[in-house]
């Protein structure tokens, strides 16, 4: 088959990942843009998931439907160790962008242009010189007074409510997508609950759309006690057989392309089902095929191909970050769970190393915040990577 027209690969005819399976959330997000719009209360949403099962695409869609009716919409990706202060400012000066071609009072607009610029120069620390302040590319005076407080919850209280009145001047409202969400540090994860609640309190029209690993509902309960009042959490879970199919037959037949029923069920069985395996199998079966259809020896053909590149890329590039000492603990959940998809007692891994639970804590905890495992339950523990178990266990190290 021709790997230019090659439906799977990255960013191919400039399309997303076919989005699969996903019908529920979407037709959600509309009830949630509807309510909104209409000055109606509404809790923010909070997607969590495994990687590779599709959050980011998820968010991507979301934010489109937002644009599509009239929103406001900038989004964030989280980074451990970094403050919020500015990517939330460049995301929310996007926002302000779309809502300023509806919005008829220039002067408004440039007004909360202008507390946006005070919050976003509080990024730089107290007693900066000037060549080390950074400068958020926004073309009106600082405003004083307003969201400019240097704490964090109070400014962002503040940002929000007058970007939220903004969406309203023009019958419409805002939405802030924030991947990665686990990531954010303690304070900021405080600071984004408060201005949440405060939001709901007064109905205003902003939505935060947060994604992130399966922990991150523990997250944000420890920042706030309230905050299972202030989201509606959503699961974000591998696909079934017929939505799995779909996320293969799509693409496909739009290059007028075909697929044989015996390779579908192979594709099912290499990818279980998580999104990014099935495009990264489908993408190595569409360039092994030499003629239409694809087969199932199609599949069997490129099954290494993908699988030396998601070895490399996918779960090579998180291994990597791993001390050696993380490394072992990796190798022996690994070992416990016989490379399944599956948790284990903190204990076990213990026990298997040889090791007091408490000298693995360390390790454990740092394996957490780098994002490769986390913690499902009080003294369970599990990958946050699909069929990683079954990578280090095929590794010669």
């Amino acid at each position: 088959m021709d790997p230019v027209r090659n439906p799977f690969a990255p960013g191919a005819g400039q399309r997303p990942p076919e989005l699969a399976g996903r019908d529920k959330e979407v037709s959600a997000f509309e009830v949630v843009l509807e309510r909104v719009a209409r000055g109606r209360p509404e809790r923010s949403l909070v997607l969590t998931g495994l990687r590779g099962v599709g959050k980011t695409v998820l968010l991507g869609e979301l934010r489109s439907m937002a644009v599509k009716r009239g929103w406001g919409a900038g989004k964030v990706e989280a980074r451990p160790d970094a403050d919020l202060r500015r990517p939330l400012s460049a995301a929310l000066h996007r926002a302000i962008r779309d809502l300023a071609v509806r919005h008829r009072a220039p002067d408004r607009v440039e007004a909360i242009l202008g507390v946006l610029k005070a919050f976003a120069l509080r990024a730089a620390p107290d007693g900066a010189k000037l060549r080390d302040r950074w400068q958020p590319g926004i073309d009106v005076p600082a405003a004083s007074g307003r969201a400019d407080s240097g704490d964090i919850e109070i400014d962002l209280v503040e940002l929000f409510t007058d970007v939220a009145e903004l969406a309203q001047d023009v019958g419409t409202g805002v939405a802030l997508l924030i991947d990665e969400m686990q990531d954010l540090k303690p304070d900021d994860i405080s600071a984004l609950c408060a201005a949440c609640h405060e939001l709901s309190q007064l109905g205003a029209p902003l939505v935060v759309v947060g994604a992130g690993l399966p922990h991150l509902p523990a997250v944000l309960s420890a920042s706030k006690s309230y905050s299972e009042r202030l989201f509606r959490y959503v699961r974000i879970d591998r696909l079934s057989r017929e939505d799995a199919d779909r996320a293969v037959l799509a693409p496909v037949e739009r290059e007028d392309a075909g697929i044989t029923d015996e390779a579908l069920d192979a594709l099912f069985d290499a990818s279980g089902g998580y999104p990014y395996f099935i495009q990264a199998y489908g993408k190595a079966a569409w360039d092994a095929a030499p003629a239409d259809p694809i087969s199932a020896l199609d599949v069997s053909v490129a099954a290494p191909e993908a699988d030396a590149e998601l070895a490399v890329g996918f779960f090579g590039s998180r291994y990597e970050r791993a001390t050696p000492a993380e490394r072992e603990y990796l190798r022996a959940m690994a070992e416990l769970t016989d490379g399944k998809d599956a948790g284990v007692n903190t204990a076990q891994v213990a026990d298997q190393l040889g090791r007091k639970p408490s000298s693995l804590s360390p390790a454990r905890d740092s394996l957490i915040k780098k994002g490769l495992v986390y913690s499902a339950e009080r003294g369970q523990i599990a990958f946050t990577v699909p069929h990683f178990g079954r990578f280090l266990l095929g590794r010669e190290d």
